[in-house]
């Protein structure tokens, strides 16, 4: 069961407060970003909302005072004696923006990853169809396991995260049909070269390193993938990732 330390939701037409929906589901976009420290912070704020503004005009959902309407909603509810490290999730659809803030977890290193047959709908897109997923990290400790989403064979991203894949000191990603999450745009301007290539769930272990990239996790190493016997051969890169990680986060501004 998620605590949230808020949840409301708004007719996005005049800003008025009404019953909370979490709008999944529905045709609809969201974004989800980490909110830390005093006064709060929020990691990577403007690709986050530049993202759901883009994702929102494709499902015809855009509203042009949606920055400003965020931004006053945030002045409103957040709290400056509050010491937050949350998440931040906002959703919206043709007629609601929500928002809500829960607890962020850290990832363990003693980290499983689940292989599942499962695809997002429209996976180029932060949408709202996220019910089946759902259904299986309400099983998990997101703190130790997530799902690999796995279709024909290939693996393609987690319920959570996005995945880079590491072998012969060299990052390998899915080709297409995932979401490119503003922390896996951070990473690719930091990673000399990602080679795009389908991951095929039995050529796994030939990797040394996977991880899982997002604004949930930050930077987690799978430790172990027990379906098929994986395990993790090093954590060289996971440090690396997690320097450059530690460093946007210390240069992080107040969002505006």
């Amino acid at each position: 069961m998620v605590n949230y330390l808020l949840k409301k939701s708004y007719q996005l037409k005049d800003l008025k407060e009404i019953d909370f929906k979490d709008l999944w589901g529905d045709h609809g976009v969201f974004t989800t970003m980490w909110i830390f420290g005093n006064p709060p912070k929020i990691l990577f704020f403007k690709g986050h909302i530049n993202n759901l503004i883009k994702s929102s005009k494709v499902y015809s959902i855009y509203k042009t005072s949606l920055k400003n309407n965020i931004l006053n909603l945030l002045r409103e509810n957040l709290n400056s004696k509050t010491k937050y490290n949350h998440l931040l999730r906002i959703a919206l659809n043709k007629n609601t923006l929500s928002i809500s803030l829960r607890k962020r977890i850290k990832p363990n290193l003693n980290f499983d990853l689940k292989l599942v047959k499962l695809k997002r709908q429209k996976p180029e897109f932060k949408n709202l169809k996220y019910k089946e997923i759902l259904k299986h990290l309400s099983k998990l400790d997101n703190s130790r396991s997530d799902i690999g989403l796995c279709s024909n064979n290939k693996i393609f991203e987690t319920g959570t995260s996005n995945l880079l894949f590491i072998k012969d000191n060299k990052f390998f990603s899915p080709k297409e049909k995932f979401y490119k999450g503003i922390t896996y745009k951070f990473f690719k301007s930091k990673i000399k070269k990602i080679y795009k290539k389908d991951i095929l769930v039995n050529s796994l272990k030939e990797f040394d390193e996977i991880l899982l990239i997002g604004s949930g996790k930050g930077v987690a190493s799978v430790q172990t993938i027990n379906q098929i016997k994986w395990k993790r051969k090093s954590l060289k890169f996971y440090n690396i990732l997690s320097q450059h990680y530690k460093s946007a986060v210390n240069k992080c501004a107040k969002y505006r």
